[in-house]
């Protein structure tokens, strides 16, 4: 047993063997199993795990090299790596959380059984073991065999696992196959749970109420984005894909729900790059009798209860160095935009501000005013150097439709965006109550729309009918969940923290 070490793995002797040949192979050598053996790899049902992996490895970590436990373990798992070599293999064993290293032997399994594993046994095979735990002299803790059972066959190959699986087409396609090869990506997924499972503990703690609204809307409002159509047949009726949980939120606070939120997939038929995937997930939070700056505290409890759930509130996110600790800086437009760029949208005439966009290279229209600019100029030269956490407040109410207004500015609304990494993280403001206003909003945005502009607010009837009921001040919020995961596990792209993300058919 000494050796252990020295034998070439399976797995890389196949390595030039094409996936296709060795699928051919073990399809052939399943029908030979069933027919010489009259075994069914697929017919088992149950297998009683008595010890998972983590507990044998914690039962039996302090054993010396070569002392043996003399208690039977019974477990379950996938074989990943497969050494073998004359009357003795071991194997890479995982169970989804741990892996340790099991020991077939000729002297302990007897003829018959080792002549079976020996024959029809592949590494991808799920496993029943029974066997106790020893050391090797080399010091690896091992489960020695002393009886198995084939509980699922594999028909194709383990992902290579040297050198790991690097082709992001296929991991994004094959997700199954990058956990394989890639246990961190599982891990990165448990993480994605974590982070989850807080955002609602911390919610549930201010005693918020989690609800579920509709995915599909004969109306699709609550953001300015590009829905998805679909038809329902019955009613002969187009309905959408909801971009936003917003309407329907703000409809419940309006039936005395009292604080509500929701966690789930939204939908937008537009760009995909590192940062957007079509189906995406949110958190939208909605509080009566509360104002914005009661959302950045909980945005910042929120970030923080996350990082400090599965890591640091430092963290280093692709190289750079950023951190969590509260508070977040807090700072308008305005002020950013003028720290940045020197030019001042406070005292700035419209013309004037039309002028320096000019300047800039920014494509500006002669009727726009200085608050339509403003937020170009915020997207063009400021956005990109928010690296620190930074609550961005003061956006004008041309760019939001559903903000309420500043009472000492009614050009801009009392809204921020937290921005973290240069992404836009959160979004939140006072809710537009005044049903009133909020026709008015509607009737500017249907005319955008009317002009061809597909992402502007569609009019809701029936929202502004239960604004007219009653909506008690209220603040609400938006996270965009997958960036938050991103950032907390240094996840390059969308699609490595999306299990299943959006892919182009394969031609």
């Amino acid at each position: 047993m000494s050796n252990e070490a020295n034998n070439k793995p399976q797995q890389k002797q196949k390595s030039m063997m094409p996936e296709e040949e060795i699928f051919r192979q073990r399809k052939d050598k399943l029908t030979r199993l069933r027919e010489e053996e009259g075994y069914d790899p697929f017919e088992q049902n149950r297998w009683e795990v008595k010890n998972t992996l983590k507990h044998i490895i914690d039962s039996y970590d302090s054993l010396k090299e070569e002392e043996w436990s003399e208690d039977i373990m019974q477990t379950a798992g996938r074989v990943m790596i497969l050494r073998r070599h004359g009357k003795t293999a071991f194997a890479t064993f995982e169970d989804g959380v741990s892996k340790m290293q099991i020991c077939f032997q000729f002297d302990l399994l007897g003829e018959e059984k080792y002549t079976f594993f020996k024959k029809w046994v592949d590494a991808g095979d799920f496993l029943g073991v029974i066997g106790v735990a020893f050391r090797t002299q080399r010091g690896e803790l091992t489960l020695s065999v002393k009886d198995f059972r084939i509980l699922s066959k594999a028909l194709r190959p383990m992902p290579e696992k040297w050198h790991g699986l690097k082709d992001t087409e296929i991991r994004y396609r094959q997700r199954y196959a990058d956990m394989l090869a890639n246990p961190e990506v599982r891990e990165t997924f448990r993480k994605r749970t974590k982070i989850i499972q807080t955002f609602r503990k911390v919610l549930d703690a201010h005693d918020t109420l989690e609800v579920q609204t509709p995915v599909l809307s004969t109306i699709a409002g609550g953001a300015n984005a590009r829905p998805f159509i679909t038809h329902h047949n019955t009613l002969d009726l187009d309905m959408y894909l909801r971009i936003a949980t917003e309407l329907h939120l703000k409809r419940l606070v309006v039936g005395m729900m009292g604080r509500v939120y929701e966690i789930g997939q939204q939908f937008r038929n537009e760009g995909m790059d590192i940062k957007h995937n079509p189906e995406f997930t949110t958190l939208e939070v909605y509080w009566p009798f509360c104002n914005y700056e009661d959302m950045m505290d909980l945005a910042e409890e929120i970030l923080v209860a996350c990082a400090d759930e599965v890591g640091s509130r430092v963290i280093d996110y692709q190289g750079i160095e950023i951190n969590l600790n509260t508070p977040f800086r807090r700072v308008s437009m305005k002020e950013l935009v003028k720290e940045h760029t020197e030019i001042d949208f406070e005292t700035i005439s419209d013309e004037d501000a039309r002028k320096e966009a000019a300047l800039r290279g920014l494509d500006v229209k002669p009727s726009q005013t200085r608050y339509e600019i403003l937020p170009m100029f915020f997207e063009a030269f400021v956005e990109e150097k928010l690296i620190q956490p930074t609550f961005v407040t003061g956006y004008p109410t041309v760019i939001s439709p559903l903000a309420k207004r500043n009472k000492n500015n009614p050009n801009i609304t009392d809204r921020f965006e937290l921005f973290v990494n240069s992404w836009e993280l959160a979004n939140a403001f006072n809710e537009l109550n005044d049903p009133i206003d909020q026709r008015v909003r509607f009737e500017d945005q249907a005319k955008k729309k009317a002009e061809g502009d597909d992402e502007s607010h569609p009019f809701d009837e029936d929202f502004v009918n239960a604004l007219e009921y009653g909506l008690p001040p209220t603040s609400g919020m938006g996270i965009g969940i997958d960036r938050v995961i991103m950032l907390l596990t240094n996840s390059k792209s969308i699609k490595d923290v999306i299990l299943f993300p959006t892919m182009k058919p394969k031609e």
